[in-house]
């Protein structure tokens, strides 16, 4: 098994923890801004949603950090991604606001490309440095 097959699941695993864990704090720091959003686009019971969106993003960040039942946490961040992709970003009900039209398909495609991602390490799993393969001397699950 040569040093990419080790290390590239890893720092990619590490990357989706980072960035995930970061949109947590960004979004739970700006409690109002994102209820207010969240509701400008229609979502009932906005509070309570955001707190469930942010206690599964935080818990399938940490799974992905650690390699602790990575699939499982890629599988609730790309739940939360596809959700969200579609619900804050329909880019296609926009007619009127060409650059809003625009920036919101530019969001609609990062989420894309990390649900993607997500997909990948469902498919492929955690890779052999993680706590899902302790005692299995790394080899991939």
């Amino acid at each position: 098994m040569s040093i990419s097959d080790t290390l590239s699941p890893l720092i990619g695993r590490l990357a989706f923890g980072w960035f995930f864990l970061s949109q947590v704090a960004i979004y739970g720091g700006n409690w109002g801004g994102t209820i207010d959003l969240m509701t400008f686009r229609g979502i009932p019971g906005a509070p309570f949603i955001l707190i469930v969106a942010l206690l599964l993003v935080t818990m399938g960040a940490i799974s992905l950090i650690f390699g602790f039942h990575a699939r499982y946490g890629a599988l609730i961040l790309f739940t939360v991604t596809a959700v969200t992709m579609v619900v804050l970003h329909d880019w296609w009900r926009i007619y009127d606001n060409p650059s809003e039209r625009a920036r919101e398909f530019e969001l609609f495609a990062c989420h894309a490309a990390i649900a993607g991602g997500l997909l990948m390490l469902i498919g492929l799993g955690p890779g052999p440095v993680a706590v899902d393969n302790r005692g299995r001397g790394g080899g991939r699950k």
